[in-house]
């Protein structure tokens, strides 16, 4: 590697941090600089377009310096990199940019979870927003929005996705009837303010409750209210199916710079998201997957359940609607002060929320050893314009925590991000695809890891700044002044951390029905307290009141992670009658082994939630009924998939 590279890296991280090259340290860590892990994702990406050298996520640390990075990139370079974490993959534009290609997997999970197939499933996995605008052109704004969603679908091609009935997606031709999602326009400017509450009440109640469902039209639904005074409201409804949180942002920012200029023109695009995904189905070959699939594979065994938290209610009898919000935010002077002291601490910000989190579920729960959800972004640095692209990139990550009662705060956050980092340099397996494995082995179909962190602070920064205010004849943007709501299955409760300008935003979304109110209330205001004295520096070097008991005790009534299991059993055998061979054929069919007995259970001969709604939709051509995808799974094996069948029909005469 040469000078010239040497500066190129200089370069990046003066770029990404705001530093001068010349004043880069290089034997001071990312993080200590003003980095984070989401800007570290953005360095691997800019390494591999500058540079050439192909890095891995786990080569990329938020305690790596610029001589660790230089010397990284020196050996890859110079083909001496660690072969086991290369990833030899290449993304090129496929020969037809309209044929199907797979679901990854945490969209089977959310297309799996729309068939009603999980406990705390909903009809639509999606998240609607809508936020100000004011200074709004009534007469042209609408004109301006419709385009520029035209716009936007040729350049993103994603907003034209669609998913099958068996669970494979792929993107309508630009022409195509109803390809592009039309924008529906609400004119209230002559409304009297009762008038425009209730309808706002409406459209937010509708938007929230029917998302747009890629399966029958597009995964995007836009809308925009006309208020009196030139004021009004930008409407979005986003599939999780087609979306993730950094291509909402990516979506935002294209749409209103369409929006804000006629015309504008953004750097096309050489690669789209079928492209990306179409790509990953070389990873099962790599060395570097089959070593993610191994360290995983070893720990399963020994992962801890979720935290178990009191319940009001049996999430198998719960048929939730939305999920409930608790939010707080933090102004700018707040946040400053709480990303000072996380970089004095040596740790992100990100880190200090989770494990503030994770102090908070281990006291309301009673027990410090528990399993979370982490929510990633998950875009694998194997083309430089992956950051680009719109589409369901994803992934979660299973993550355990072990809190030791007598550290400080700082001291867990320490382990927590140490924890956190040797988790995230095995991404390869993704949390969908462990979570499988640990029901199979556990013998359970409820949710493994149903408490979830989601972080995106730093994505402003890693996108190269906020997002723009000026929307042309939409107006100004006051993101500011929001409301949202999140439907996402399998979910109890989850926290998401997120900039909102110069300030914080942290926010419980929970199944309302699941827990008692006082108990979410208390728990809530608890960890608001805890990141005040995280920003305030007096919470640094407590050490938290941790329960002794890692693990929780008997259950004396509900509570998560310890409720009852079906218990399901049949004779074995061959297949009893003609219909139970039936099924046994379309398991052999799907799976493509023999199935030789009726006790044989469909994942347990290696089925996953997306064959099971393929076989769902294979039996009822055979068969001629249903059976609704939760059926299904509560009793997978030959004989209790045909007692169902034997049921629906039942039910027909």
């Amino acid at each position: 590697m040469g000078v010239h590279d040497m500066k190129e890296l200089a370069e990046i991280w003066s770029e990404l941090l705001g530093l001068p090259p010349g004043e880069i340290p290089h034997d001071v860590g990312f993080l200590r600089l003003g980095g984070d892990s989401v800007l570290a994702v953005r360095m691997a990406a800019l390494v591999r377009k500058r540079l050439g050298v192909a890095l891995a996520l786990s080569d990329v640390r938020v305690e790596t310096t610029l001589g660790d990075l230089t010397e990284l990139v020196r050996r890859h370079a110079s083909g001496d990199g660690p072969a086991s974490r290369t990833l030899p993959l290449t993304v090129t534009p496929r020969p037809d940019p309209h044929a199907e290609f797979p679901l990854l997997p945490l969209q089977q999970g959310y297309f799996v979870g729309q068939q009603d197939g999980w406990e705390l499933s909903y009809d639509s996995a999606h998240y609607y927003l809508d936020y100000a605008l004011t200074g709004v052109d009534g007469d042209e704004a609408a004109d301006a929005l419709a385009d520029a969603l035209e716009r936007l679908a040729a350049h993103q091609p994603t907003l034209r996705a669609r998913v099958t009935s068996d669970g494979r997606q792929h993107v309508l031709h630009a022409g195509a009837p109803g390809a592009v999602p039309q924008v529906r326009v609400y004119d209230l400017r002559e409304a009297s303010p009762d008038e425009i509450a209730a309808a706002l009440r409406d459209v937010r109640q509708e938007m929230s409750t029917s998302g747009p469902d890629p399966t029958g039209g597009p995964g995007l639904d836009v809308r925009l209210t006309l208020l009196p005074g030139d004021e009004g409201r930008l409407h979005l409804g986003l599939s999780l199916l087609i979306f993730d949180g950094w291509s909402s942002s990516v979506l935002s920012r294209d749409l209103l710079t369409f929006a804000a200029d006629w015309n504008a023109a953004l750097p096309p695009l050489d690669i789209h998201f079928g492209d990306y995904v179409t790509s990953l189905a070389g990873l099962p070959a790599t060395e570097a997957w089959q070593a993610d699939r191994d360290w995983w594979w070893s720990r399963l065994d020994t992962l801890p359940g979720p935290p178990a938290l009191p319940l009001a209610a049996d999430p198998q009898q719960v048929r939730p609607v939305t999920m409930g919000n608790r939010e707080h935010r933090w102004s700018a002077g707040h946040w400053a002060a709480l990303r000072g002291q996380c970089t004095e601490r040596g740790v992100t910000p990100s880190t200090a929320m989770l494990t503030a989190f994770g102090v908070v579920l281990a006291r309301w729960a009673g027990h410090r050893r528990m399993l979370l959800n982490s929510l990633q972004l998950n875009r694998l640095p194997i083309h430089p314009e992956v950051q680009r692209v719109v589409g369901a990139f994803a992934a979660t990550m299973l993550l355990p925590l072990d809190l030791d009662p007598g550290a400080t705060f700082a001291g867990l956050a320490a382990t927590v991000q140490a924890t956190s980092g040797e988790h995230a340099a095995h991404n390869l397996i993704t949390g969908v695809e462990v979570g499988r494995e640990v029901a199979r082995r556990r013998g359970s179909w409820r949710p493994v890891g149903p408490v979830v962190f989601q972080s995106v602070l730093g994505v402003d920064a890693a996108m190269g700044g906020g997002p723009p205010e000026d929307a042309g004849p939409l107006g100004r943007v006051v993101a500011a002044d929001y409301f949202h709501q999140l439907r996402t299955p399998q979910v109890a409760i989850e926290v998401r951390c997120f900039e909102l300008g110069p300030e914080m935003v942290a926010v419980f979304s929970l199944v309302e029905e699941l827990f008692e109110t006082d108990q979410v209330t208390a728990a809530f205001a608890e960890f608001v307290a805890l990141v005040d004295a995280l920003a305030d520096g007096s919470g640094w070097d407590r050490v938290p009141g941790l329960p002794e008991d890692a693990e929780p005790g008997p259950a004396s009534a509900l509570r998560l992670g310890l409720l009852p299991e079906a218990a399901v059993g049949h004779r074995d055998g061959p297949p009893a009658d003609e219909l139970e061979q039936a099924v046994a054929d379309v398991f052999e069919e799907l799976l493509e082994v023999p199935v030789l007995d009726r006790s044989a259970g469909f994942f347990g001969l290696g089925g996953d939630s997306l064959l099971a709604v393929r076989a769902v939709v294979r039996l009822a051509k055979e068969a001629g009924v249903s059976v609704p995808v939760r059926e299904f799974l509560a009793d997978s094996t030959v004989a209790g998939v045909a007692a169902a069948v034997r049921s629906r029909l039942g039910e027909q005469r």
